[in-house]
């Protein structure tokens, strides 16, 4: 396969994973805190040299696969009307306890567990400030969270959400659609988090904006596809002529 071949494979390779992203975002736009993915391509120089090279040349760039960015904007509102469901307005992050370790997560959709603990949507225990699971007993019915994020019920204050941020967010691994893994990163308290009772984080997904981008990447693939036809068909008639000459 010569040059044009390779450029054009390599671009179709990343074309797809750029296809697949858009389709992932499209497919949770009505995941509570779900965070848009990005893919970022760059550009890498390749110097041409023996007989493969054409004359006047002296590079070839071909694009490069660099990383996934994370939007980490705000999702819209929605008000639920549960008095569990709680919504950080600003920065942060809740924390969860799971059988890995402590987890991160702007879904905010809470419930209690069978055990009396509040939990999240996969049954992880919401830790409070001091780290530990936050729990209820049976007399507690009027549950109210305040916006500093104190748990309280007419038996007087539970615990308060302990809610984190990060230096660097774009390094936090995501775990599904919800969760995050600090890694290397290290959990600093937010000192003025709002949280906002009866409500709940959407995605920060603009569906319309997301399935415009799927059909505009579906089309550049769908060039690249066909000029990837014509370019082997290209290749197909001058070996052809060349065999031709010979006999």
């Amino acid at each position: 396969m010569d040059s044009p071949g390779y450029i054009l494979l390599s671009r179709l390779s990343l074309q797809e994973r750029s296809t697949q992203a858009l389709a992932h975002n499209i497919a949770n736009a009505d995941t509570p805190g779900f965070r848009a993915m990005r893919p970022i391509f760059g550009q890498v120089m390749v110097s041409l040299r023996g007989a493969g090279s054409m004359p006047g040349d002296s590079s070839m760039s071909f694009p490069q696969d660099r990383a996934t960015w994370r939007d980490m904007s705000q999702g819209s509102l929605q008000n639920t009307g549960n008095p569990l469901d709680v919504a950080i307005d600003g920065d942060g992050f809740f924390v969860v306890e799971t059988p890995q370790g402590e987890r991160y997560t702007r879904a905010g959709r809470f419930s209690i567990g069978a055990n009396g603990r509040l939990v999240d949507q996969e049954g992880n225990a919401v830790l409070d400030s001091r780290g530990r699971p936050i729990s209820f007993s049976a007399q507690d019915t009027q549950i109210e969270i305040t916006k500093s994020g104190t748990i309280q019920s007419e038996n007087g204050e539970i615990a308060k959400l302990r809610v984190v941020r990060f230096e660097r967010p774009q390094n936090l691994m995501a775990e599904g659609n919800r969760l995050f893994d600090a890694k290397n990163e290290v959990p600093l308290p937010v000192e003025e988090s709002r949280m906002l009772q009866g409500m709940l984080e959407g995605s920060n997904i603009s569906p319309v904006l997301e399935i415009t981008r799927l059909t505009a990447e579906m089309r550049e693939f769908q060039y690249a596809s066909m000029f990837t036809e014509r370019e082997g068909e290209r290749i197909t008639n001058a070996v052809e002529r060349i065999l031709r000459r010979r006999s």
